[in-house]
């Protein structure tokens, strides 16, 4: 059904029927109710279609709001999605990337881990994936290790760290970035061994590293680290980017500002 606003004179809601629409709780179907009662006037609508566009308008608002909703909790970095992602610059196979964008894997709760040198879009793709989850209506998590380091610290002062991890496997995936910049604080170590084994076949996880799990054991405690990469793997589709930095090419070929006037 189409709403034609031409030939059309818009007023504002008689004020006992807006206010009857803001005690019911109905913003969306309100924002667009005068414009519909112009319509139906100018094109004649039966009474069913007046209420049917008004109900439309209330579960098309309620479910952008849920999904704006849902992206603020997530916690992404950036933004960025698949609308702005070259399949064809990323080293990662074309067939397997097509195959992740399923997002079958996270209903099967297995996991993603993506490693290789710095600026070769790691980032990128997993934001990319978690912004697409979103968007069929899953929840989704981001975390770097000092996010999970600064959140087992702020609950080990009153034992609700289980708690808190409990929390956040409410969410469908978890993603937990750029872990092999630094060395692991202990409170990171420990924050990254308490969400990969609390999901481990509950939820599905996608990690981003500078180096293959194998090489973890150089950052954490080597106990740690095996036990973490042991259930992180399990379940696990690894891809291993390569190449340059797209960051540094941009920057080389002048493409990472706006030319100066």
């Amino acid at each position: 059904m189409a709403i034609t606003t031409a030939n059309t004179t818009t007023s504002a809601l008689p004020a006992d029927l807006e206010a009857l629409m803001r005690s019911l709780k109905l913003p969306h179907a309100r924002a667009i109710a005068p414009e519909v009662l112009a319509t139906a006037r100018a094109q004649r609508w039966e009474p069913v279609e007046v209420v049917k566009a008004l109900f439309v308008e209330k579960s098309a608002g309620r479910a952008r709001s849920m999904l704006a909703a849902r992206r603020k909790a997530a916690g992404f970095p950036t933004g960025k999605t698949f609308e702005h992602w070259d399949e064809a610059a990323s080293s990662i196979p074309a067939p397997t990337q097509q195959g992740l964008r399923t997002l079958e894997w996270i209903h099967r709760k297995e996991n993603l881990v993506v490693c290789g040198p710095s600026g070769t879009g790691k980032t990128f793709f997993l934001e990319a994936l978690g912004q697409q989850a979103i968007a069929e209506g899953m929840r989704v998590a981001w975390f770097t290790l000092e996010d999970l380091g600064g959140l087992i610290r702020a609950h080990r002062a009153d034992d609700t760290v289980n708690r808190a991890v409990a929390r956040i496997l409410r969410a469908d995936l978890i993603v937990i970035d750029d872990i092999g910049l630094l060395a692991v604080a202990t409170d990171a170590a420990e924050g990254l061994y308490r969400v990969v084994d609390a999901a481990y076949e509950k939820r599905a996880l996608a990690v981003s590293s500078n180096l293959h799990p194998a090489g973890f054991d150089e950052l954490m405690p080597k106990t740690l680290a095996t036990a973490t990469v042991d259930r992180l793997l399990h379940h696990a589709h690894v891809c291993q980017t390569a190449g340059d930095s797209v960051r540094m090419t941009q920057a080389l070929a002048g493409k990472g500002v706006m030319p100066l006037t």
